[in-house]
């Protein structure tokens, strides 16, 4: 039995999927408030036979707080995939991001001892690496630096990732992988669902950029690492480095807009100094602080030398997976409006 945290988000989900594929036997993970209708809806994006995958999950309420919840969930497991997280980057959501990056996965591993797991992968982010290396690249030896300002999103994922190191250290066999900005299908304004909504609704963008990655491929190579034993690894998961405005006039485009207009670091910095002033009375404006400045007017560039060696692997080029998941954004719209 592989049991999947997080299995109602956009790359949960997928992993689901592909296991089921695979003919493995999958126990996931949901709140009870999750929408599985969203899940079974997009399983139709990836297979002719969506409702046969999706009737063979195994759903399971899990508390990440309740360690009898978790130690329930994982009987008869023999693998984890932690793919639950809160992702944000305003600063109010600072202490749930802790509570359940980091407590949720240190209780996840605590229940792994004395289970029957026997390996554990676990969903980080690029967000924790900064150390460039020669070529002026971030790699996997990217290490976190502690005296640089971070988000609180990017701090609660590299406290998690020490939790998974401590228990690697103590004989759990574990991977760890870096996905860039995820893109797709599903789940549409929330966490990595927000892509092309956001580019929808807000007529200007930033001169920055990040690095992006198809949920197929981060799904695909899990598993695949899984497989392989990669243990005791961590693995960057990008496609291409991209800036914004590029993005966005792609989207655009294809929606009927007009390019959205590049916001200048000028402006930018009046929202921050704004934010000083009147942040306690509008909350929308504190989420112009310096550590999201600077994120959203840089494009670091992300090397993916070491996935692609170790499985010659080749990634699905940006600008197609943008086509592909758009183009079910579109439908699901034309289909609820």
């Amino acid at each position: 039995m592989i049991f999947v945290t997080g299995a109602t988000g956009i790359l949960g989900r997928m992993i689901v999927l592909e296991l089921l594929k695979k003919g493995k036997n999958v126990r996931a993970s949901k709140r009870p408030g999750s929408n599985l209708k969203d899940v079974r809806h997009s399983y139709g994006f990836y297979t002719e036979n969506p409702e046969d995958f999706f009737n063979r999950i195994e759903w399971v309420d899990v508390d990440f707080d309740d360690l009898d919840s978790l130690q329930n969930a994982l009987k008869g497991v023999d693998e984890v995939y932690h793919c639950a997280a809160k992702v944000s980057f305003h600063p109010h959501d600072e202490k749930e991001m802790y509570h359940t990056n980091v407590k949720g996965t240190e209780n996840l591993l605590f229940s792994c001892e004395g289970s029957g797991v026997k390996k554990f992968l676990h969903v980080s982010t690029i967000a924790v690496l900064d150390i460039f290396n020669e070529k002026g690249e971030l790699d996997e030896n990217s290490e976190f630096n502690s005296k640089e300002e971070h988000s609180a999103y990017a701090i609660s994922k590299h406290l998690a990732e020490m939790e998974v190191w401590k228990a690697s250290a103590e004989g759990l066999n574990t991977i760890i992988v870096n996905p860039g900005m995820i893109i797709g299908s599903g789940n549409w304004g929330q966490s990595s669902g927000d892509i092309f909504p956001t580019f929808e609704k807000n007529g200007f963008t930033f001169s920055g950029g990040t690095s992006y990655v198809d949920v197929r491929d981060v799904a695909e190579i899990c598993i695949e690492l899984m497989e392989k034993n990669a243990f005791g690894e961590r693995f960057i998961l990008i496609s291409e480095n991209r800036r914004y405005a590029e993005l966005g006039k792609q989207i655009r485009s294809q929606l009927g807009l007009k390019e959205a207009k590049i916001l200048t670091a000028f402006q930018l910095n009046l929202g921050r100094l704004a934010n000083i002033l009147f942040g306690w009375l509008i909350p929308k404006l504190r989420i112009i602080t310096k550590s999201n400045i600077e994120s959203i007017s840089s494009l670091n560039t992300i090397s993916n030398q070491k996935i692609k060696k170790e499985m010659d692997y080749q990634f699905i080029p940006v600008k197609d997976s943008i086509d592909f998941h758009l183009k079910n954004y579109i439908n699901d719209k034309k289909l609820n409006s």
